[in-house]
């Protein structure tokens, strides 16, 4: 997989605090041991030389930090804490903050050096109430150094979440393609979020095509990266410089247009006019796009590229957006197919034209969309229809995650974990068969109940823990998840379900 460009880098400081009435020797003994935790499992963090004791160390902490790069924050109490300062410090520094506390290590720890933790982390609470401030607080907030260094390093990937959203720009080019109503896009609750969106007409994005023709070594380059790339599956080679023009001039409107902010995404239309007017359809220049960590969606779906940032974020790694869009024949499943903990009922195939990376595909190839060829060629020999990248979607572990705002402006979002079955879709596009436990209630109830639209974004690791407390700091509450059998969903039918 190529190197995800368009992506934070979290620096991440951590800070100890201490109450006036315990000894700061305490804090910094036991900071000194969570530092050294954190670097055993490979997390880089910059240790604040200051012990927050009073306003004006927290101020001080704040500027060491900042001066020394540091974009997220985990606030370490090791002994009770002052809750004022530490509060303080989490509404000044700019940038996520976590807050964890130390436990007592042993039975003698109790006689002398007993740090009443549990005590400072419900003030600390009640102080970042009173300041309107969201931090993240893990499951489990008071440990030992060895158990709170993973906790950290989940704050790392969500941390980067954050940051990547505030400082975010998505570019929309046309309207959405006709009954895509469900795409529904108001941009109120994203500049809410941090979020700038810059939308644009398909004419913008053939201006800066044509512009984009006298990049001569430039189209050549890519030519041949994509030719490289798709080796056997390069079906289409005379395609080839027309889709790099495309890629070429994306990346170009990018970079000049980003402004004040630091990454960019796109939402763009690319049916029907498309085609008839660029000579190709885009998904392969897309999948290209997503592999290097800039998601384009289809069907101006700016909510399903905002989600596909959100879980390459989580997870590092290249995520796709499929449609949530057909049911497994039974006659397609192997006898004692292993469904990974899911029902028959739970399994269904997720699809799209061709807009995967190749780095998420076990196998794929060039070809063209049959359904378009259908609509736009009569079924004939494909021309304007070429330019998708087809295959079997990479087997493996997976997330299915959305952040969409409702037609009236409330954000809302799923989150379900599953497996991609290593079983051929036997079928076109870039697909795979997703078995996800409790998938029928949950699409049934979540998915259908609350009124998702049909594109889902798709990660290849399981990161449901680090998206769900990423979207509860943006202040998101709706969040819908798979539920079992013993727990019902609002309105679901009790005699269907315990019956």
């Amino acid at each position: 997989m190529a190197k995800l460009i368009n992506t934070p880098n979290v620096k991440l400081g951590i800070v100890g605090v201490s109450r006036d009435c315990f000894p700061v020797s305490l804090t910094k003994k036991r900071l000194a041991a969570l530092m050294a935790s954190l670097k055993e499992i490979g997390v880089k963090a910059t240790k604040c030389q200051v012990v927050i004791e009073t306003g004006q160390d927290a101020m001080a902490a704040c500027a060491e930090l900042h001066g020394k790069g540091c974009n997220a924050a985990a606030i370490y109490l090791g002994n009770f804490g002052p809750e004022g300062p530490t509060s303080l410090f989490a509404e000044r520094f700019a940038g996520p903050v976590m807050v964890c506390a130390a436990a007592e290590e042993n039975k003698a720890a109790l006689m002398s050096d007993r740090g009443d933790a549990l005590c400072g982390m419900l003030n600390c609470s009640y102080a970042l109430g009173l300041r309107r401030m969201s931090a993240y607080i893990p499951q489990m907030p008071v440990g030992l150094p060895d158990e709170l260094a993973p906790r950290i390093a989940d704050f790392e990937h969500i941390a980067r979440v954050i940051i990547g959203m505030h400082n975010l720009k998505i570019f929309g080019f046309g309207p959405r393609p006709q009954d895509f109503f469900a795409c529904n896009a108001p941009i109120q609750p994203l500049f809410d979020l941090g979020i700038e969106v810059m939308e644009n007409s398909e004419l913008d994005l053939y201006q800066a095509y044509k512009k984009a023709a006298s990049e001569k070594r430039k189209i050549t380059r890519v030519a041949n990266e994509m030719k490289k790339e798709l080796g056997a599956g390069c079906t289409y080679p005379d395609l080839l410089p027309k889709m790099a023009q495309l890629e070429v001039a994306l990346l170009a409107f990018m970079q000049d247009n980003l402004g004040a902010c630091e990454y960019g995404i796109f939402a763009d239309k690319c049916w029907p006019a498309f085609e008839a007017e660029f000579g190709f359809v885009p998904c392969y220049v897309n999948s290209r796009m997503a592999g290097r960590g800039i998601p384009v969606s289809c069907e101006v779906d700016i909510y399903g590229t905002l989600s596909e940032y959100i879980v390459q974020l989580a997870t590092m790694h290249t995520a796709t957006l499929l449609d949530i869009n057909n049911s497994v024949p039974d006659d397609l499943l192997p006898k004692r197919a292993n469904l990974k903990g899911a029902a028959k009922e739970d399994l269904f195939m997720g699809f799209h034209c061709g807009n995967t990376s190749s780095s998420c595909m076990k196998n794929c190839r060039l070809k063209y969309q049959l359904i378009m060829n259908r609509l736009m060629e009569d079924g004939g020999t494909p021309d304007i229809t070429r330019g998708t990248l087809e295959g079997q979607i990479m087997p493996g572990p997976t997330t299915v995650f959305r952040l969409q705002s409702t037609s009236d402006g409330e954000l809302r979002s799923y989150i379900a974990e599953g497996e991609i079955l290593d079983i051929d879709p036997c079928s076109f596009g870039g697909i795979g068969i997703f078995a996800i436990p409790g998938f029928a209630r949950f699409y049934r109830h979540i998915l259908i109940g609350k009124r998702y639209p049909h594109h889902a974004a798709v990660g290849f690791k399981k990161a449901g823990r680090i998206l769900f407390e990423a979207v509860k700091l943006l202040g998101v509450t709706d969040v819908g998840v798979p539920l079992p059998k013993t727990m019902l969903y609002e309105g679901e039918n009790p005699f269907e379900v315990l019956g």
